[in-house]
């Protein structure tokens, strides 16, 4: 596992994209998962501004680690903060877009995303297999839409389950733990002073952690890499 630090949002944004850019040159074919969130959005932009022409976004597939059942159009939607910041400003093709549809029903959505992925991914001892899982970190230690509350959907055989929301009551399209720690590589985006105190209690190994679903991300032959800003490392280094 490797933790890097960066000063802030904006570079921490600047270093995944500089990353992302190199990991996808001369690859024939790259399937990424993706997360939404604010440092997401600043990241989409960031590629859309400055890779739009260097990166040969043909070979790139995209899918989603997690969707909210809403419509594609709606302002909650992970695919319609994609499609704003990235999608609609880089020349991909429409098949390489896989997105979850968050207006059918949640249950028969889940079963037909994990089937899209068996179908369009490499799989290894039966499991679909990423070459990048790209996860956020709620302050409640909350990864895809996998909540503290709903933690054993984490180890569900299946490759998309559908989670809840534990305040609204939303429900959610996730992939599980099974695919996550089947990926090539993962990377957690993690900004800001209210991500600190999980921040270090997953990485100090405090009493409890493993009750934080972001605790279980385990690459088994894979690359782990937590790109942190200040804020959200305070906790764990001290920070002049």
């Amino acid at each position: 596992m490797e933790i890097r630090i960066l000063e802030d949002k904006n570079a921490v944004a600047k270093a995944f994209a500089s990353h992302f850019a190199n990991i996808v040159r001369d690859q024939l074919s790259f399937n990424v998962a993706l997360s939404g969130g604010s440092t997401p959005k600043v990241i989409f932009d960031l590629l859309a501004d400055k890779y739009a022409d260097t990166i040969d976004w043909s070979m790139i597939h995209f899918y989603w680690g997690d969707e909210r059942c809403v419509p594609p159009t709606d302002d909650q939607s992970n695919y319609k903060m994609t499609k704003v910041h990235l999608l609609s400003k880089i020349d991909i093709p429409k098949d390489n877009i896989h997105r979850v549809l968050g207006e059918n029903t949640p249950r028969e959505e889940a079963k037909r995303y994990s089937d899209l992925l068996r179908t369009h991914l490499r799989q290894e001892d039966g499991i679909p297999r990423f070459d990048l899982v790209i996860l956020g970190m709620g302050d409640d230690g909350h990864t895809a839409s996998i909540f503290p509350h709903e933690i054993d959907l984490w180890s569900d055989a299946k490759s998309c389950v559908v989670a809840t929301h534990p305040e609204s009551g939303q429900k959610r399209v996730s992939i599980t733990g099974n695919i996550i720690n089947a990926a090539e590589e993962v990377i957690f985006l993690v900004t800001g002073d209210n991500k600190a105190e999980k921040v270090k209690d997953i990485h100090t190994k405090a009493e409890g952690y493993k009750q934080y679903p972001a605790s279980l991300v385990n690459p088994e032959s894979g690359q782990l890499t937590w790109f942190l800003d200040k804020a959200a490392a305070s906790q764990i280094y001290k920070i002049n």
